[in-house]
């Protein structure tokens, strides 16, 4: 309610109050209108195993590269990610410089985003997290499906975060 009103501030209508507090909870506030049937979502599930094969083939989910970047051995993590820094900037740029559309023909709104001091210790936390387990929640999927098992106790674990999270949001500084 706190955020609701601290909100109201800032914007004028309820849609733009909506708007900004599910910017806090999300990357893309973008949302299709459209219905599909239920096997239409398959072709998600293939670009994910697809893209996990990549990631297995290419050694990023390899705890002992994730090791190599955490203690400045190895240049090869830090190769992807600034590469993916690089691809995911000029995708933003292109996508506003023709402004672009989904496959199906909707627009993609793209909101400014505010920093806040949150995202330092969320940072801080995800960062010493991703150096004890040599996860992070995306290569979680492909770690395990590349047989470490042993990988489910971090993923109950991101869960489980997750959840304390959603119970103590209004008291943490956003």
């Amino acid at each position: 309610m706190q955020q609701q009103q601290t909100f109201a501030a800032h914007s004028t209508t309820e849609a733009d109050i909506d708007t900004d507090i599910r910017l806090l909870d999300s990357v893309c506030v973008n949302e299709s209108h459209l219905t599909h049937p239920w096997w239409h979502n398959l072709k998600y599930s293939l670009i994910g195993i697809a893209f996990g094969i990549v990631f297995v083939k290419a050694e990023i989910v390899s705890w002992f590269r994730i090791q190599e970047m955490f203690r400045l051995q190895s240049f090869h993590m830090y190769g992807v990610i600034g590469s993916a820094v690089v691809v995911g900037m000029l995708s933003v740029a292109l996508i506003k410089m023709f402004r672009l559309k989904t496959i199906y023909g909707e627009p993609i709104t793209l909101h400014p985003k505010t920093f806040n001091k949150g995202q330092i210790f969320g940072g801080l936390l995800f960062g010493i997290g991703w150096a004890f387990t040599g996860a992070c929640p995306g290569p979680l999927f492909a770690q395990i499906g590349a047989g470490a098992t042993v990988v489910l106790i971090t993923l109950l674990s991101a869960i489980a975060g997750t959840w304390v999270y959603g119970y103590l949001r209004d008291k943490l500084p956003h």
